[in-house]
């Protein structure tokens, strides 16, 4: 089956060609960066089978967030990191969608305007979580920026995972009920008034449609478990790309046919554009260079590890027995040893030399 890099090689050149004055620098650095990944334009190393006497060549990743072959490795050690920051305590999933009269003003300002779905987001939630009628407390959050629908359409939204309750002014932690956070209708409310003036600072208010303000803003809280089943369940959101190579199906006459999942049906399902169309939707989701697309909010920020533990210090007092069964990580980044296997005899490889990489013209 082809992927994602046939493409850009095949189709890429004339897409670039079309819009050679438009396109990001982001985007034209990310085709280049798949187009090379694993080839020996980047080098690699020359490894020998000891058995069979065979050679075979391995060579560099590219490294981009974009490359749906640089991310495979990223989610299990992701998770253990974040085990440090899980409290014994029910999860929620808060969702927060970019209305469709803003999406056009995102793609021409990504940095800006996801920067502020992310500040607008974060605050309706601490200003709602304050009221003693719902915690009462600051909450803790992490946050990931997903672009993509499941056909690759533009539909930007943030995802946070939040434990089920806050930290109280006095110390205290103040539990949620277990199957309710915060109410959705005045938290969207929130969140649109927040984002409104956030975009007037950023004087960009007059690029919006009036019509943007009057309608209802989608926010989405749903319970997700425990903080290991919540941690699984955001860790996809965190390193996938758009589209995986397994479900790019089919590349002929100038079409692509890929499979997405159909969240109403539930069942897979196949989708066919013009190269053209595929990769300007794969393009949406390129995010700006070194914009920070994880972030952590409230009792979960870094300059709040002190509360963080006393948190943790009450929550095992009151859960002794779940504090106990919680199965420890086991798995680190530093405990890994890589080895390669000879596809033939599967005996480990020798390293035997480095290929550089090709350097361009000077």
């Amino acid at each position: 089956m082809p992927e994602l890099a046939d493409i850009f090689r095949l189709h890429g050149p004339e897409y670039l060609a079309k819009r050679q004055d438009r396109l990001l620098p982001s985007h034209r650095r990310t085709i280049q960066d798949i187009c090379d990944c694993r080839t020996e334009t980047l080098g690699g190393h020359i490894y020998r089978c000891p058995q069979c006497r065979q050679e075979h060549y391995r060579y560099h990743s590219c490294k981009n967030r974009h490359c749906p072959k640089c991310q495979n490795d990223q989610v299990d050690r992701w998770i253990d990191q974040q085990r440090n920051l899980l409290l014994l305590a029910p999860y929620f999933m808060a969702t927060f969608t970019l209305p469709e009269g803003l999406r056009r003003l995102a793609r021409r300002r990504q940095k800006v305007i996801y920067d502020r779905l992310f500040q607008a987001s974060q605050q309706a939630l601490q200003k709602l979580a304050a009221d003693p009628k719902y915690v009462g407390g600051a909450l803790g959050m992490i946050g990931v920026l997903q672009t993509w629908t499941r056909d690759l359409r533009y539909h930007p939204h943030v995802h946070y995972l939040i434990p089920a309750g806050g930290l109280a002014p006095d110390g205290a932690w103040r539990a949620a009920r277990y199957n309710y956070l915060l109410p959705e209708k005045p938290l969207s409310q929130i969140f649109r008034a927040k984002f409104r003036d956030l975009l007037k600072k950023a004087t960009l208010f007059d690029q919006v449609p009036p019509d943007v303000w009057q309608k209802d803003w989608v926010v989405d809280i749903i319970a997700v478990g425990s903080g290991e089943a919540a941690l699984k369940y955001l860790a996809p959101y965190v390193f996938r790309v758009a589209i995986s190579n397994r479900n790019i199906l089919a590349l002929k006459d100038g079409r692509v046919t890929f499979r997405y999942h159909n969240a109403k049906t539930k069942t897979p399902v196949t989708a066919t554009v013009s190269a053209e169309q595929f990769i300007r939707r794969f393009l949406h989701h390129v995010l700006p260079r070194s914009f920070q697309k994880v972030r952590t909010y409230g009792l979960l920020h870094p300059k709040q590890r002190d509360s963080l533990a006393r948190v943790k210090e009450l929550l095992h007092h009151k859960n002794p027995e779940n504090a106990e069964s919680r199965p420890l990580s086991v798995r680190h980044a530093s405990d890994r040893h890589t080895t390669f296997l000879c596809p033939s005899c599967n005996c480990e490889m020798i390293h035997i030399c480095q290929i550089f990489r090709k350097r361009g013209p000077p």
